[in-house]
């Protein structure tokens, strides 16, 4: 992410924690409003226990094989990116918390956010092993390197953070809603979408919050968010063997460069009005221009992705299909880089 080199007007850590401060009123409405629309599940009724098997081990059942699921291989590589990304909760909990603190009606809404996330890595690693989706051994090394690793947040103030988490919020609906699309399981679709209503609802608090923001300091909040749009990553970029993943996730159409513009940043930039909203000063102004210029930036190289995409799928008729499939589903389907390199989280 690049930054201007001094701190603009408006950034500085009073203000923003000033900013924080009023916001408190705003927390305390959307959180209510949370209350009164989450839905809660139980994770258990989503997993097909009656398909699972002993692996080996002490209860001496049978060893995983590749062969024992029929889940496309994208849709693999997109479950396994967003489970390890779910894994990484206490991180994100710790981000979170210091950043907004752990008081008040943020502090309230810190916790119900966690205990809502803590559902989905759950139930994500019950139906990965009860469909022998993936190597258990494999995939319990990988979260193991994944949470001895962390997270930490590259933002530079609590209200970059608010703009990120909005940002990241709609790319995880979308990730996890696309995956169950492309599965062809029933039950791993009614799943997925089941979390995706979840990271709606956590993106629909964020994102009418971050509107409060950019209420009360148009120009500082606007600046924050093209720093957050012009360098987003999602937080399972780190893992290791992500871009191969992310390639294949991305040629399948389950999240890539049109779905990340189409689907995250052009509605959440139309409902703020970025590059329409007028009386700004000159940083609220070359927020804009830096906004308006990276979109551009993201169709040149969307267009070139989809050639490199189309000759992958041309390649694997596996990918070919699941591209397919999600297109009859009205997704965008056809492909470039996933996010500004991948897509999927915690939220």
């Amino acid at each position: 992410m690049t930054l201007t080199p001094a701190t603009p007007p408006g950034l500085g850590p009073t203000a923003v924690g000033h900013l924080l401060h009023d916001l408190e009123p705003a927390v305390a409405g959307l959180l209510d409003r949370h209350f009164s629309t989450a839905r809660d599940w139980m994770p258990h009724r989503y997993v097909p226990w009656s398909a699972a098997r002993d692996f080996d081990g002490p209860l001496d059942g049978a060893p995983w094989d590749p062969d024992q699921c029929a889940l496309p291989r994208a849709v693999r590589d997109a479950l396994v990116v967003n489970l390890l990304t779910e894994d990484n909760l206490p991180s994100y909990h710790f981000e979170i918390a210091t950043r907004f603190g752990r008081d008040g009606a943020w502090g309230t809404w810190v916790h119900r956010w966690t205990a809502e996330e803590g559902r989905h890595a759950d139930v994500l690693r019950a139906y990965l092993h009860a469909r022998r989706a993936v190597d258990p051994v494999d995939l319990e090394e990988r979260r193991m390197v994944q949470v001895g690793t962390g997270y930490r947040s590259d933002q530079p103030t609590s209200l970059h953070a608010l703009a990120y988490v909005t940002v990241q919020e709609l790319a995880t609906r979308q990730a996890h809603r696309n995956a169950g699309r492309a599965c062809g399981d029933p039950l791993g679709e009614r799943l997925m979408a089941r979390i995706a209503a979840d990271e709606n609802l956590h993106m629909l608090f964020y994102r009418d919050l971050f509107g409060e923001a950019l209420a009360q300091a148009p120009d500082a909040a606007l600046h924050a968010l093209a720093d957050v749009v012009c360098g987003f990553r999602m937080p399972g970029t780190t893992l290791p063997g992500f871009r191969t993943r992310a390639l294949r996730i991305a040629a399948a159409g389950i999240y890539d460069l049109d779905v990340h513009r189409e689907h995250v940043l052009h509605p959440l930039l139309r409902h703020f009005a970025a590059l329409t909203r007028s009386g700004l000063g000159p940083l609220g102004r070359q927020a804009q221009d830096r906004i308006g210029a990276h979109l551009e930036h993201l169709e040149r190289t969307a267009e070139r992705s989809r050639r490199l995409y189309r000759r992958m799928a041309a390649l694997d008729p596996g990918t070919a299909a699941v591209a397919a499939a999600l297109a009859d589903g009205g997704t965008a389907a056809t492909g470039a880089a996933v996010t500004a390199e991948g897509a999927h989280r915690a939220g």
